[in-house]
């Protein structure tokens, strides 16, 4: 594993792409290998604009391992997500507790060796820009096969 690349590209992917008035409020990066051995734990490798805590962390993995994908929700934070699309290596969900009037999602995307969560406040709009975002970081890992 190429940490040195991971932590560089994740750095320059991240200031531009998550914050106030950008495409994402929130990403997490967790080193994810479905494979390995099931003493290696998940852990996150990179978060910026939200902390998560290690049961979180922990009852989302089981949430993805167990493919619970279409029957069950899942927590990040203080919100609650119910999926709303799947395709071969990512999955995007709405937020069911939002306050906001536009609302919240969440992009989830499998690359080989981790799993991006990216957090957005809005709709469809949103939604387009929170996935461009995504996916330039994907492909950056997917090139050095991530």
């Amino acid at each position: 594993m190429d940490w040195g690349f991971v932590h560089k590209s994740w750095d320059k992917w991240a200031s531009p792409n998550i914050g106030s008035d950008k495409p994402l409020k929130a990403a997490i990066l967790i080193n994810y290998d479905p494979t390995g051995p099931s003493r290696l734990l998940s852990t996150i490798a990179e978060e910026e604009g939200i902390k998560v805590n290690p049961i979180e962390l922990s009852q989302f993995i089981d949430f993805i391992k167990c493919d619970k994908l279409q029957t069950e929700s899942f927590i990040i934070g203080p919100n609650q997500y119910i999926v709303t699309s799947i395709h071969e290596n990512w999955f995007c969900a709405r937020c069911m507790n939002t306050s906001k009037s536009t609302g919240e999602g969440a992009i989830v995307m499998h690359t080989a060796a981790f799993l991006l969560v990216a957090l957005y406040d809005g709709s469809i709009g949103s939604a387009s820009r929170a996935m461009v975002a995504v996916d330039q970081f994907a492909w950056q890992l997917t090139r050095k096969n991530l």
